[in-house]
This record gives structure tokens, C-alpha cells and sequence, in this order.
């Protein structure tokens, strides 16, 4: 474990554990790199090298008031990586964190990078607009940020419920994975976390996932509360030059933790092929 100081002075705290082929782990809002620990775990006992970092204002990185925005987290990793000199790295990115990697592939290009895969990941787009009629409201946005602002440790606790899925008939329901959630949303701080709910609902990725020229594994359950399935996964496939898309019928979003036993060997198969 260690850190990077960014150009612009931020720390960015890293994980990186094992040797052989690297594997990126690109968390979701408003988490950290611990969010990871159940692949990283897999991962480094089937011999890769796993690297996971607590984006910018995010887990032990530094709360950060500039920056929280899509471009500078692509940026942060490509600092990261150029640190770490990553080659022929694979790029897993959930929820905000598969924006942060199609941004990070369209902006910096894919030089170091092997394959990529997007986890119930907020591209294309998911805010609804003209061009994107599919998309959800602003008021849905407006009431994340609202959350956030007026007692998001609250907020974050009844957060956890359809991010799991709990709040579906028959869902087994693990408080320790709600705790573990409301721990690294917690450990965020509220500026950057609050800043980010513009970043994963607006910013626009339909170019960058156009560019990407390296094979793309897209990974969605149907039963997505938080990222919906049909605004995003497959218009996403679509998009990417060698783009795969996976479905997972009846899974939540947050379905690396719910399922590991099934994402984890999808995951391993694909890095493999």
C-alpha cells in the first residue's frame, strides 16, 4: 500500500499486491478501493498482480475541493499507472468507476492497457436528455445530491438497500455488507462525494467508449436499481470497437458482492480468452 502525489498535489492511495499480469480496479461512488477486496483476494491467489486506489476525495485519498470531475480522474490514473508502469494492465471499472475507465481509455489511449471490463458502469450516459430519452431524470440526481448534503450518513445507510437488491422479495441480506458500504462512503468527504454525482450522472462517454480499441467485457444485471440495465450495459456493447456484453438476469448492481462466485470466474475467463 502507498501513495502517488498528483501535479496538482493530491494523494492518491493505492493498493498494489502480487506479481504478473496487473489488474486495475476502478471503484464506484462513494466508495474506496476496499469495495475490491473480495476480487483482489481471488485475483492475487490465481497469480495476477492487483492494483485498486481510493479515487480523489474518496476512502484515504485526499478530500479534495477541485478536480472531482471525470477528466482529472482519468488523469489520477494515468499518473498512477505511468508511477506503477503498468503494461498490458486490465482495467475493471464498476458503477462511476467503469466511467472513470472508459474515460481513462478514451482520453489517455490504451498503450499500457490489455482488455477493459464495465460492471453495471454508468456509460454512455445516464442522465435523461433529448439525445438520451432512456436516461433518468435530474430530479433523480438532485435527490442523490440533496442526500448528500443534508445527512448523507443516512442517506448512505438507506442507500445500501436497493444497491443490493435487499429491498427484493426473497434477498438475502448481509449487514455486514450494508455496514461495510456506509464505512468507506463514510470515509469520503462530503464536497468531493457531492461534486461526483455530477460527474457519473452527466458527463457524456459515448466518444470515449468509440475509441477504445482493446476488447471490452460489459457486465450488467437486469435487476440494476441504481445504473438501469437498458440505458446502459447495452448501448455501451454497442458503442465499443470489441465490446462483449454479459447479462446477469435478476442481479443488483452491487452483484460483486452479492455474487462473487459467479462474477469472479466470468471475470477470470474473460482475462484469460
Amino acid at each position: 500500500m502507498g501513495t502517488i502525489t498528483t501535479k496538482d498535489g493530491t494523494e492518491i492511495f493505492y493498493k498494489d499486491w502480487g506479481k504478473g499480469q496487473p489488474i486495475v480496479f476502478h471503484h464506484g461512488w462513494p466508495l474506496s478501493a476496499d469495495d475490491w477486496d473480495n476480487q483482489m483476494f481471488f485475483f492475487l491467489e490465481k497469480g495476477y498482480r492487483v492494483i485498486a486506489h481510493d479515487r480523489r476525495g474518496h476512502g484515504r485519498s485526499t478530500q479534495t475541493v477541485t478536480g472531482n470531475e471525470m477528466d482529472t480522474y482519468a488523469d489520477d490514473v494515468a499518473e498512477l499507472t505511468a508511477a506503477l508502469d503498468l503494461k498490458e494492465a486490465v482495467h475493471i471499472g464498476h458503477s462511476t468507476g467503469g466511467g472513470e475507465v472508459a474515460r481513462y481509455l478514451g482520453r489517455h489511449g490504451t498503450s499500457r492497457v490489455a482488455k477493459a471490463v464495465l460492471i453495471g458502469a454508468v456509460p454512455p450516459v445516464m442522465v435523461k436528455s433529448d439525445k438520451n430519452p432512456g436516461g433518468l431524470p435530474i430530479e433523480v440526481f438532485d435527490g442523490i445530491r440533496n442526500g448528500v448534503a443534508s445527512n448523507r450518513a443516512q442517506f448512505y445507510k438507506d442507500l445500501t438497500v436497493p444497491f443490493y437488491g435487499y429491498n427484493r422479495e426473497g434477498a438475502k441480506v448481509s449487514e455486514g455488507i450494508r455496514e461495510n458500504w456506509w464505512r468507506q462512503g463514510m470515509m469520503g468527504g462530503i464536497k468531493a462525494h457531492y461534486d461526483c454525482v455530477k460527474a457519473f450522472s452527466e458527463t457524456d462517454f459515448t466518444e470515449d467508449l468509440k475509441k477504445i480499441d482493446v476488447p471490452v467485457l460489459v457486465m450488467h444485471g437486469t435487476d440494476d436499481q441504481i445504473v438501469p440495465y437498458a440505458d446502459s450495459g447495452p448501448l455501451s456493447a454497442k458503442l465499443l470497437k470489441h465490446g462483449t456484453l454479459k447479462t446477469y438476469e435478476g442481479f443488483p448492481h452491487g452483484m460483486c458482492a452479492t455474487n462473487p462466485e459467479i462474477i469472479n470466474p466470468d471475470l477470470l475467463a474473460f482475462i484469460k480468452g
